[in-house]
């Protein structure tokens, strides 16, 4: 059967780092404040010089070097952000300019925090089918842009950064074939007021801020994410006891902890980055899995879901044997 095979991992962030400290000497907060809240410590923060196509393209030459390969065979390029550098073209076609891949399919994936997800799934789907050969999946933000720094419960929560995967079209056979196995996404349009953004070319003709309501978001996100997991996981007749690791989201410590008690998994078989890179949108998943990979702990053979939950709402999960 034809597969998706994951075979290189990357992530980039930007130059400045901020600590909870930090943060507390413009916005009227405490790093005590923050961590009870969130679990989170540290994000890093875009320059003037910084955009989500420059980090997203130095994300993607780190996987492209991982994967061992030339930029020129890459033949598709998905790219999820809510950020992008301009109203239009995509900023996957920028990417793919700087990378030298020119001719090839690229296009962006906007389902904000659950774009990572779309973006697999749709890459995937043209994969098996022979649209491409070999893909780069890419969740890149600049969130910082679109946050109110006025507003203390929304601003602490949020990072930029981005991160990229490698995904190459095989024929996998056997009983523990790698690659990607299934993918189950979903949307909700009738929560759109509990995360949005309150603005875009079409309304107000401005870019807008981020709102949000946490703790009506913070529920939804336990019992989707929950639910998608096991409904990825039912797809394959597996259960959580068959999976190796967890790369979730990474919104909010309480949130990933609150998913793993529900579905009874093990804390440390869940990946965790929100305490340094805060929630990164779109490319919290690829940013914690590529560390997860390259740390070590995440190694060929595992049986990895990855999952997201972002504004829409829209939610997901992928199930993938590495």
């Amino acid at each position: 059967m034809r597969r998706s095979v994951l075979i290189g991992t990357g992530s980039a962030l930007p130059a400045q780092a901020v600590s909870n400290a930090e943060l507390a000497k413009r916005v009227d907060t405490s790093d005590e404040w923050i961590v009870e809240r969130t679990g989170i410590s540290n994000r890093y923060i875009a320059g003037p010089d910084e955009t989500t196509s420059s980090l997203a393209t130095d994300a993607a030459r780190a996987a492209i070097e991982a994967a061992g390969i030339e930029a020129s065979s890459i033949d598709l390029i998905v790219l999820a952000t809510a950020t992008p550098d301009q109203t239009f073209p995509a900023s996957a076609t920028i990417v793919q300019n700087n990378l030298g891949c020119r001719g090839g399919i690229a296009f962006d994936v906007a389902a904000v925090c659950s774009g990572f997800l779309y973006a697999v799934g749709v890459a995937d789907s043209m994969l098996r089918t022979g649209m491409a050969s070999r893909a780069l999946v890419i969740g890149a933000e600049t969130f910082s842009r679109i946050l109110d720094w006025e507003d203390r419960t929304t601003c602490v929560l949020f990072g930029d950064g981005a991160g990229a995967v490698v995904l190459e079209a095989r024929e996998e056979e056997g009983d523990s074939p790698r690659g990607i196995l299934a993918t189950k996404l979903h949307a909700d349009g009738a929560h759109n007021q509990l995360l949005f953004v309150d603005g875009g070319p079409s309304t107000t003709g401005t870019v807008g801020k981020l709102r949000m309501k946490g703790r009506e978001v913070f529920r939804h996100a336990v019992v989707n994410l929950a639910e998608v997991l096991e409904e990825v996981l039912a797809s394959e007749g597996l259960t959580t006891a068959d999976i190796d690791w967890l790369v979730p989201h990474q919104a909010n410590a309480r949130i990933l902890d609150g998913t793993a008690k529900k579905l009874n998994l093990s804390p440390d078989k869940v990946i965790k980055t929100v305490g340094e890179h805060a929630n990164t949108s779109a490319a919290s998943v690829p940013l914690a899995l590529d560390r997860a990979v390259r740390d070590g702990r995440i190694t060929q053979g595992d049986l990895v879901v990855l999952e997201a939950m972002g504004g829409g709402f829209t939610w997901g999960a992928a199930l993938l044997r590495v």
